[in-house]
Protein backbone atom coordinates (compact mmCIF):
# COMPACT_ATOMS: atom_id res chain seq x y z
CA UNK A 1 0.00 0.00 0.00
CA UNK A 2 1.18 3.68 -0.72
CA UNK A 3 1.19 5.70 2.46
CA UNK A 4 0.23 9.30 2.39
CA UNK A 5 2.54 12.42 4.02
CA UNK A 6 2.10 13.76 6.79
CA UNK A 7 3.43 16.81 7.91
CA UNK A 8 2.19 19.35 10.74
CA UNK A 9 2.07 22.77 10.71
CA UNK A 10 3.28 25.39 13.60
CA UNK A 11 0.89 25.44 15.92
CA UNK A 12 1.63 20.89 16.38
CA UNK A 13 -1.39 19.92 13.70
CA UNK A 14 -1.07 17.08 12.21
CA UNK A 15 -2.55 17.30 8.36
CA UNK A 16 -2.04 14.09 5.65
CA UNK A 17 -0.97 15.31 1.71
CA UNK A 18 -3.37 13.26 -0.09
CA UNK A 19 -1.39 13.59 -3.48
CA UNK A 20 2.58 12.95 -2.25
CA UNK A 21 3.59 8.94 -1.05
CA UNK A 22 5.23 9.61 2.35
CA UNK A 23 8.92 8.97 2.03
CA UNK A 24 11.71 8.17 4.62
CA UNK A 25 15.71 8.13 4.48
CA UNK A 26 18.25 5.54 3.97
CA UNK A 27 21.61 6.65 3.65
CA UNK A 28 21.63 9.10 0.83
CA UNK A 29 18.49 7.62 -0.74
CA UNK A 30 14.47 8.72 -0.20
CA UNK A 31 12.55 6.02 -0.59
CA UNK A 32 9.19 4.59 0.14
CA UNK A 33 7.95 3.25 3.33
CA UNK A 34 7.26 -0.52 2.63
CA UNK A 35 8.16 -2.49 5.81
CA UNK A 36 5.81 -0.82 7.71
CA UNK A 37 3.60 -1.34 11.44
CA UNK A 38 0.65 0.23 12.51
CA UNK A 39 1.92 3.18 14.86
CA UNK A 40 2.45 1.21 18.04
CA UNK A 41 0.31 1.83 21.55
CA UNK A 42 3.11 4.16 23.36
CA UNK A 43 4.90 5.80 19.90
CA UNK A 44 4.61 9.60 19.45
CA UNK A 45 4.66 12.14 16.66
CA UNK A 46 6.99 15.10 16.57
CA UNK A 47 7.58 17.60 14.91
CA UNK A 48 10.79 18.97 13.01
CA UNK A 49 11.50 22.28 12.99
CA UNK A 50 12.97 23.87 10.43
CA UNK A 51 12.91 20.78 7.96
CA UNK A 52 10.53 20.27 5.37
CA UNK A 53 8.75 17.39 4.54
CA UNK A 54 9.72 15.57 1.97
CA UNK A 55 7.45 13.34 -0.42
CA UNK A 56 6.72 11.45 -3.77
CA UNK A 57 4.54 12.89 -6.10
CA UNK A 58 2.00 10.82 -7.74
CA UNK A 59 1.57 11.97 -10.68
CA UNK A 60 5.25 13.21 -11.86
CA UNK A 61 6.78 10.53 -9.90
CA UNK A 62 9.10 12.82 -8.72
CA UNK A 63 10.73 13.18 -4.86
CA UNK A 64 9.91 16.79 -3.99
CA UNK A 65 9.97 18.70 -0.71
CA UNK A 66 7.06 20.49 0.59
CA UNK A 67 7.92 24.44 0.26
CA UNK A 68 6.32 26.15 2.85
CA UNK A 69 7.99 27.90 6.22
CA UNK A 70 4.44 26.84 7.92
CA UNK A 71 5.03 23.39 6.98
CA UNK A 72 7.19 20.94 8.83
CA UNK A 73 8.58 17.44 8.77
CA UNK A 74 6.79 14.74 11.30
CA UNK A 75 8.77 11.89 12.80
CA UNK A 76 7.85 9.04 15.21
CA UNK A 77 9.31 8.27 18.16
CA UNK A 78 8.57 4.49 18.81
CA UNK A 79 8.04 2.62 22.21
CA UNK A 80 10.86 -0.10 23.16
CA UNK A 81 10.65 -3.52 20.97
CA UNK A 82 10.77 -1.96 17.53
CA UNK A 83 13.86 -1.37 15.35
CA UNK A 84 13.28 1.35 12.51
CA UNK A 85 14.11 0.76 8.72
CA UNK A 86 14.57 4.56 7.83
CA UNK A 87 14.50 8.32 9.08
CA UNK A 88 12.24 10.92 8.69
CA UNK A 89 12.72 12.36 5.07
CA UNK A 90 13.06 16.19 4.61
CA UNK A 91 14.76 18.94 3.16
CA UNK A 92 16.30 21.12 5.80
CA UNK A 93 16.44 24.96 6.06
CA UNK A 94 19.38 27.18 6.69
CA UNK A 95 20.08 27.39 10.13
CA UNK A 96 17.45 25.31 11.55
CA UNK A 97 17.74 24.08 15.26
CA UNK A 98 19.50 20.85 16.18
CA UNK A 99 16.83 18.37 17.45
CA UNK A 100 16.66 16.76 20.69
CA UNK A 101 17.71 13.03 21.32
CA UNK A 102 15.45 10.79 20.27
CA UNK A 103 15.45 8.26 17.75
CA UNK A 104 13.39 9.65 14.84
CA UNK A 105 11.33 7.35 12.75
CA UNK A 106 9.91 8.01 9.11
CA UNK A 107 5.33 7.82 9.29
CA UNK A 108 2.70 7.88 6.77
CA UNK A 109 -1.14 7.26 6.86
CA UNK A 110 -3.35 5.09 4.75
CA UNK A 111 -6.95 4.76 5.14
CA UNK A 112 -6.63 7.27 8.36
CA UNK A 113 -4.32 5.43 10.51
CA UNK A 114 -0.96 5.93 10.82
CA UNK A 115 2.14 3.96 9.75
CA UNK A 116 5.81 4.38 11.15
CA UNK A 117 8.85 2.70 9.27
CA UNK A 118 9.56 -0.46 12.01
CA UNK A 119 9.65 -3.81 12.77
CA UNK A 120 8.70 -5.53 16.08
CA UNK A 121 11.64 -7.45 16.68
CA UNK A 122 11.24 -8.69 20.82
CA UNK A 123 8.70 -10.69 21.99
CA UNK A 124 9.08 -9.27 25.82
CA UNK A 125 7.53 -5.82 24.13
CA UNK A 126 4.53 -6.30 25.49
CA UNK A 127 6.63 -5.90 28.97
CA UNK A 128 7.35 -2.95 28.14
CA UNK A 129 3.79 -1.58 26.78
CA UNK A 130 3.49 2.17 28.51
CA UNK A 131 0.14 0.60 29.28
CA UNK A 132 2.24 -1.59 32.62
CA UNK A 133 3.98 1.62 33.65
CA UNK A 134 3.06 4.99 34.86
CA UNK A 135 0.06 3.83 36.59
CA UNK A 136 -1.87 5.53 39.34
CA UNK A 137 -0.27 2.97 41.80
CA UNK A 138 3.32 4.18 41.33
CA UNK A 139 3.42 6.88 43.66
CA UNK A 140 2.86 4.73 46.73
CA UNK A 141 4.75 1.85 45.96
CA UNK A 142 7.41 4.15 45.66
CA UNK A 143 6.14 5.69 49.28
CA UNK A 144 6.42 1.70 50.41
CA UNK A 145 9.89 1.59 49.23
CA UNK A 146 10.91 4.43 50.89
CA UNK A 147 9.27 3.34 54.24
CA UNK A 148 11.18 0.01 53.52
CA UNK A 149 14.83 1.14 52.84
CA UNK A 150 14.81 4.54 54.53
CA UNK A 151 18.04 6.88 53.67
CA UNK A 152 18.82 5.03 51.00
CA UNK A 153 19.74 6.95 47.96
CA UNK A 154 19.47 4.54 45.50
CA UNK A 155 15.49 4.97 46.08
CA UNK A 156 15.16 8.29 46.03
CA UNK A 157 17.52 8.96 42.70
CA UNK A 158 14.97 6.09 41.18
CA UNK A 159 12.19 7.62 42.32
CA UNK A 160 13.14 10.68 41.13
CA UNK A 161 14.00 9.02 37.57
CA UNK A 162 10.39 7.30 37.82
CA UNK A 163 8.56 10.10 38.11
CA UNK A 164 10.24 12.82 36.33
CA UNK A 165 11.81 11.08 33.82
CA UNK A 166 9.10 7.90 33.49
CA UNK A 167 12.06 5.18 32.93
CA UNK A 168 11.11 1.80 32.95
CA UNK A 169 13.79 0.14 34.35
CA UNK A 170 13.70 2.64 37.55
CA UNK A 171 9.73 1.93 37.60
CA UNK A 172 10.31 -2.02 37.81
CA UNK A 173 11.92 -1.88 41.06
CA UNK A 174 8.86 -0.14 42.38
CA UNK A 175 6.85 -2.49 40.41
CA UNK A 176 8.95 -5.45 41.56
CA UNK A 177 8.90 -7.09 38.47
CA UNK A 178 11.26 -7.89 35.48
CA UNK A 179 14.53 -6.27 34.76
CA UNK A 180 15.31 -2.65 37.16
CA UNK A 181 18.31 -0.77 36.64
CA UNK A 182 20.56 0.13 39.46
CA UNK A 183 23.10 2.99 38.73
CA UNK A 184 26.27 2.97 40.57
CA UNK A 185 28.93 5.11 38.61
CA UNK A 186 29.61 8.74 38.52
CA UNK A 187 32.91 8.23 35.38
CA UNK A 188 32.77 7.11 32.45
CA UNK A 189 35.82 5.97 29.93
CA UNK A 190 34.54 6.86 26.95
CA UNK A 191 32.87 10.21 25.19
CA UNK A 192 30.21 8.41 23.30
CA UNK A 193 29.16 11.12 20.64
CA UNK A 194 25.39 10.09 21.61
CA UNK A 195 25.42 10.14 25.47
CA UNK A 196 22.36 10.50 26.85
CA UNK A 197 23.48 11.92 30.39
CA UNK A 198 26.74 13.71 29.25
CA UNK A 199 27.36 16.37 26.54
CA UNK A 200 30.74 18.18 26.29
CA UNK A 201 29.41 21.03 24.06
CA UNK A 202 25.24 20.44 26.01
CA UNK A 203 24.03 21.45 22.22
CA UNK A 204 21.27 19.61 22.65
CA UNK A 205 21.47 19.34 26.53
CA UNK A 206 21.71 15.86 27.40
CA UNK A 207 18.21 14.31 28.36
CA UNK A 208 18.87 13.12 31.52
CA UNK A 209 20.95 14.13 34.60
CA UNK A 210 24.43 11.61 35.56
CA UNK A 211 23.78 10.19 39.11
CA UNK A 212 25.52 12.58 41.47
CA UNK A 213 26.82 10.65 44.09
CA UNK A 214 28.38 6.75 44.55
CA UNK A 215 26.09 4.19 46.65
CA UNK A 216 27.78 1.79 48.96
CA UNK A 217 27.54 -1.41 48.84
CA UNK A 218 24.96 -2.01 51.66
CA UNK A 219 22.42 0.21 49.29
CA UNK A 220 22.75 -1.66 46.31
CA UNK A 221 22.83 -4.80 47.68
CA UNK A 222 19.51 -3.71 49.62
CA UNK A 223 17.59 -2.87 47.13
CA UNK A 224 19.21 -5.76 44.88
CA UNK A 225 18.18 -8.40 46.67
CA UNK A 226 14.83 -7.07 47.68
CA UNK A 227 13.99 -6.84 43.77
CA UNK A 228 15.66 -10.35 42.76
CA UNK A 229 13.92 -12.17 45.91
CA UNK A 230 10.46 -10.82 44.84
CA UNK A 231 10.02 -10.49 40.90
CA UNK A 232 9.26 -12.46 38.52
CA UNK A 233 11.90 -12.84 35.62
CA UNK A 234 13.98 -10.79 38.03
CA UNK A 235 16.81 -9.08 36.76
CA UNK A 236 19.03 -6.29 38.22
CA UNK A 237 21.15 -3.97 35.42
CA UNK A 238 24.20 -1.98 36.65
CA UNK A 239 24.71 0.62 33.86
CA UNK A 240 21.67 2.69 33.10
CA UNK A 241 21.47 5.86 30.83
CA UNK A 242 21.88 8.41 34.37
CA UNK A 243 25.21 7.16 34.84
CA UNK A 244 28.58 6.64 33.63
CA UNK A 245 31.05 3.27 32.89
CA UNK A 246 29.83 0.57 35.90
CA UNK A 247 32.85 -1.65 35.15
CA UNK A 248 34.70 1.61 36.83
CA UNK A 249 33.15 0.71 39.80
CA UNK A 250 34.00 -2.89 39.58
CA UNK A 251 35.34 -3.21 43.62
CA UNK A 252 32.07 -1.81 44.62
CA UNK A 253 30.35 -3.83 42.68
CA UNK A 254 32.19 -7.11 43.13
CA UNK A 255 31.54 -7.12 46.80
CA UNK A 256 28.02 -6.25 45.96
CA UNK A 257 27.18 -9.26 43.68
CA UNK A 258 29.25 -11.59 46.17
CA UNK A 259 26.86 -10.76 48.93
CA UNK A 260 23.93 -10.53 46.73
CA UNK A 261 24.72 -14.26 45.61
CA UNK A 262 25.39 -15.07 49.47
CA UNK A 263 21.89 -14.12 50.32
CA UNK A 264 19.68 -15.22 46.78
CA UNK A 265 20.32 -17.00 44.04
CA UNK A 266 17.56 -16.00 41.78
CA UNK A 267 17.42 -13.66 38.66
CA UNK A 268 19.74 -12.68 36.72
CA UNK A 269 22.72 -9.59 37.50
CA UNK A 270 23.48 -7.88 34.29
CA UNK A 271 25.88 -4.95 33.62
CA UNK A 272 25.18 -3.12 30.86
CA UNK A 273 28.96 -1.96 29.81
CA UNK A 274 31.54 -0.79 26.87
CA UNK A 275 33.14 -3.36 27.16
CA UNK A 276 36.28 -1.11 27.52
CA UNK A 277 38.39 -2.76 30.60
CA UNK A 278 38.56 -6.31 30.52
CA UNK A 279 40.70 -6.66 33.92
CA UNK A 280 37.55 -4.87 36.05
CA UNK A 281 34.27 -7.01 34.23
CA UNK A 282 36.82 -10.11 35.00
CA UNK A 283 36.54 -9.18 38.83
CA UNK A 284 32.28 -8.67 38.26
CA UNK A 285 32.58 -12.25 36.33
CA UNK A 286 34.58 -13.82 39.26
CA UNK A 287 32.06 -12.26 41.81
CA UNK A 288 29.07 -13.95 40.17
CA UNK A 289 27.84 -11.69 37.30
CA UNK A 290 25.50 -13.99 34.84
CA UNK A 291 25.25 -11.45 32.15
CA UNK A 292 26.50 -8.79 29.91
CA UNK A 293 25.22 -6.18 27.51
CA UNK A 294 28.07 -4.71 25.58
CA UNK A 295 26.96 -1.29 23.73
CA UNK A 296 28.08 -1.24 20.25
CA UNK A 297 28.30 1.76 17.53
CA UNK A 298 30.06 -0.11 14.45
CA UNK A 299 32.19 -3.51 14.76
CA UNK A 300 34.97 -1.22 12.40
CA UNK A 301 37.70 0.15 13.79
CA UNK A 302 38.05 3.69 12.67
CA UNK A 303 34.11 4.17 12.82
CA UNK A 304 33.84 2.27 16.38
CA UNK A 305 36.95 4.92 17.69
CA UNK A 306 34.60 7.98 16.20
CA UNK A 307 31.91 7.65 18.02
CA UNK A 308 32.55 5.82 21.14
CA UNK A 309 35.86 8.33 21.35
CA UNK A 310 37.26 5.72 24.01
CA UNK A 311 40.01 6.48 26.45
CA UNK A 312 42.70 3.67 26.71
CA UNK A 313 40.68 1.31 25.29
CA UNK A 314 40.09 -0.06 21.78
CA UNK A 315 37.98 -2.40 19.60
CA UNK A 316 40.37 -5.13 20.59
CA UNK A 317 39.79 -4.71 24.10
CA UNK A 318 35.76 -4.87 23.94
CA UNK A 319 36.00 -8.10 21.79
CA UNK A 320 38.12 -9.28 24.31
CA UNK A 321 35.67 -8.91 27.27
CA UNK A 322 33.09 -10.70 25.42
CA UNK A 323 35.39 -13.34 24.91
CA UNK A 324 36.64 -13.52 28.44
CA UNK A 325 32.96 -13.57 29.89
CA UNK A 326 31.47 -15.89 27.45
CA UNK A 327 34.32 -18.75 28.21
CA UNK A 328 33.00 -18.33 31.97
CA UNK A 329 29.61 -19.13 30.64
CA UNK A 330 28.13 -15.43 30.98
CA UNK A 331 25.41 -14.54 28.98
CA UNK A 332 26.75 -11.67 26.75
CA UNK A 333 24.72 -9.49 24.40
CA UNK A 334 25.20 -6.72 21.84
CA UNK A 335 23.59 -3.69 22.72
CA UNK A 336 23.61 -2.59 18.75
CA UNK A 337 22.89 1.46 18.12
CA UNK A 338 21.47 1.21 14.74
CA UNK A 339 21.30 4.10 12.41
CA UNK A 340 19.32 3.65 8.84
CA UNK A 341 22.22 4.24 6.25
CA UNK A 342 24.74 3.40 8.55
CA UNK A 343 25.19 0.18 10.50
CA UNK A 344 23.43 -1.90 7.06
CA UNK A 345 26.39 -0.86 5.39
CA UNK A 346 27.90 -3.61 3.58
CA UNK A 347 30.85 -2.98 5.07
CA UNK A 348 29.69 -2.27 8.51
CA UNK A 349 27.33 -5.80 8.37
CA UNK A 350 29.91 -8.06 7.18
CA UNK A 351 32.33 -6.40 10.26
CA UNK A 352 29.71 -7.28 12.36
CA UNK A 353 29.00 -10.83 11.44
CA UNK A 354 32.34 -11.45 12.13
CA UNK A 355 32.82 -9.51 15.25
CA UNK A 356 29.90 -12.12 16.63
CA UNK A 357 31.49 -15.30 15.18
CA UNK A 358 35.14 -14.51 16.88
CA UNK A 359 33.55 -13.62 20.05
CA UNK A 360 30.53 -16.09 20.55
CA UNK A 361 27.92 -13.09 21.20
CA UNK A 362 24.53 -15.00 22.09
CA UNK A 363 22.42 -12.29 21.45
CA UNK A 364 22.20 -8.43 19.34
CA UNK A 365 19.72 -6.35 20.48
CA UNK A 366 19.34 -3.34 18.02
CA UNK A 367 18.57 -0.31 19.24
CA UNK A 368 17.28 3.10 17.72
CA UNK A 369 20.26 4.91 18.36
CA UNK A 370 19.16 9.01 19.05
CA UNK A 371 20.38 11.90 17.60
CA UNK A 372 19.93 14.70 14.94
CA UNK A 373 20.40 12.38 11.65
CA UNK A 374 22.09 15.48 10.28
CA UNK A 375 24.36 16.02 12.95
CA UNK A 376 25.45 11.84 12.98
CA UNK A 377 25.47 12.58 9.03
CA UNK A 378 27.72 15.67 9.54
CA UNK A 379 29.93 13.06 11.61
CA UNK A 380 29.88 10.20 9.22
CA UNK A 381 28.58 10.78 5.71
CA UNK A 382 25.90 7.95 4.59
CA UNK A 383 26.73 8.01 0.73
CA UNK A 384 26.97 4.42 0.57
CA UNK A 385 23.71 2.30 -0.87
CA UNK A 386 23.00 0.12 2.14
CA UNK A 387 21.42 -3.19 2.77
CA UNK A 388 18.46 -1.68 4.82
CA UNK A 389 17.81 -2.79 7.97
CA UNK A 390 15.52 -5.72 7.46
CA UNK A 391 18.12 -6.90 5.25
CA UNK A 392 20.86 -6.75 7.66
CA UNK A 393 18.73 -8.90 10.45
CA UNK A 394 18.51 -11.42 7.76
CA UNK A 395 22.48 -11.54 7.28
CA UNK A 396 22.36 -12.28 10.93
CA UNK A 397 20.00 -14.50 11.00
CA UNK A 398 21.49 -16.64 8.72
CA UNK A 399 25.57 -16.09 9.22
CA UNK A 400 24.35 -16.82 12.89
CA UNK A 401 21.18 -19.34 12.83
CA UNK A 402 21.48 -19.84 16.75
CA UNK A 403 21.67 -16.01 17.56
CA UNK A 404 19.08 -14.93 19.47
CA UNK A 405 17.49 -10.97 18.24
CA UNK A 406 15.53 -8.91 19.90
CA UNK A 407 15.88 -5.29 21.99
CA UNK A 408 15.69 -5.94 25.82
CA UNK A 409 17.71 -8.40 28.21
CA UNK A 410 16.46 -11.82 28.56
CA UNK A 411 16.53 -14.08 31.80
CA UNK A 412 19.87 -15.32 32.13
CA UNK A 413 18.25 -19.05 32.94
CA UNK A 414 16.43 -18.76 29.20
CA UNK A 415 20.03 -19.21 27.54
CA UNK A 416 20.75 -21.65 29.77
CA UNK A 417 18.08 -23.51 29.19
CA UNK A 418 18.56 -23.25 25.65
CA UNK A 419 22.40 -24.14 25.38
CA UNK A 420 21.35 -27.42 27.57
CA UNK A 421 19.08 -28.78 24.39
CA UNK A 422 21.55 -28.48 21.72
Amino acid sequence: MALSLVYADEAGRIYIHDKLTAMGLNGPSFSELTQVVPLPAGASLVMLPGRAPVGLDRSSGRTQPVDSGSKWAVGALLPAGYVRTLLPAYKAWEECPRLPFFGYTAVGSHGGRLYAAALPIDHLRSRWSPRFYNTKTLPDRIARLQRIFPGNRLVEHLSGCSLGYQCFTAQNLFYERWEAGIPSSRRCNARCLGCISNQEEDVPPAPHIRIGFSPSKDEIVALAVHHLDRARDGIISFGQGCEGEPSLESDLLAGAVKEIRRQTHRGTININTNGGSVEDLARLVDAGLDAMRVSLFSAQEETFMAYHRPRGFDLADVANSIRMARSQGVVVSLNLLTFPGLTDRPGEVGALLDFIGETGIEMVQLRNLSGDPAWLAEAFPMTEKTLGIPGLIKCLQAKHPSLRIGSFTHPAASFRRRRGSR
